[in-house]
This record gives C-alpha cells, structure tokens and sequence, in this order.
C-alpha cells in the first residue's frame, strides 16, 4: 500500500538519523552510502540550485525563466529523492536472511543485559537500524566485530 508523501519523508529523515554509519555496515547494505549521499546533497544542492538559476537567468535573460526554475526545481529535489528512498526503505520488511539475523542479535543483546524492545516476528529496517545502533552504543566493540566476520 502507498505511503502519503510527507510520512515517507518523516520516516527518511528518522531512519537517516537512525541508521549506524559505522565501517562495518558499508559492504553489507546501501544505506551508509545512501546516507551519506543525501546529507551532502542536503548540504550542497540547495547554494547550487541558487548558483545554477543566478548564473542562467544572468546570461540567458527573462525569456528562459520555465527552464531556469525547472533546473532549479530539479537541484533541490536531489536530497528529497534520497529521503523518499529511505523512507521506503524503514518500511519494508527485512527478508528472511536478515530477519534471522536480527532474531541473532536481538537475543545476544538480551542475554547481554541490554535494554532492547521485544524482537518483532516480522521486523521491518527502521527496527533493525534501532537494534544495530544499540548494538554499536551499548556493546563493547569486540563484541559487535564478532558479527561481521
């Protein structure tokens, strides 16, 4: 079922604040590198749509303007199609690999003596993104290398 636009760029922007941007996670999902993207984009694409729509209104005049927004728009929209995309992301369901996986750290966390919500039986990736930045927050490091070797 479609998301309303504004709730996929709400749970973007929570899942790009949730997600654990360690060394450990880059080879294994997109989402450090999608991250990553979207918050330069976010940073850089707005000066450089101003730049791009200064500078062609400038030598290119009035009678170009439709063009001029329509490279405007398409700079600002940049870190919205990332946060579309992590949006989507958060609420899709892990796939049976990664939801055992999951099911794993959830139980070596609890065993640990970490605070953990319940473990879901269908957990989405905004679930496993909380899990993996507790992991990374509450865990010691030689613990949390076991796992990605």
């Amino acid at each position: 079922m479609a998301q309303p636009f504004m709730t996929l760029l709400k749970d973007g922007q929570d899942y790009l604040k949730t997600w654990p941007m360690k060394k450990e996670l880059y080879a294994l999902f997109p989402e450090c590198r999608v991250i990553a993207g979207t918050r330069f984009a976010m940073k850089v694409m707005p000066p450089v749509s101003i730049l791009a729509c200064a500078v062609l209104f400038n030598t290119q005049g009035q009678s170009y303007l439709p063009q001029i927004i329509a490279i405007g728009l398409f700079f600002m929209s940049i870190p919205v199609q990332g946060l579309l995309w992590l949006g989507h992301r958060a609420n899709q369901q892990l796939p049976p690999s990664l939801r055992q996986w999951y099911q794993d750290i959830h139980a070596k966390m609890r065993l640990q003596g970490c605070k953990v919500t319940a473990a879901r039986s269908r957990p989405r990736y905004m679930e496993l993104a909380t899990l993996l930045k507790n992991a990374f927050d509450d865990m010691d490091s030689a613990f949390t290398q076991s796992w990605f070797r």
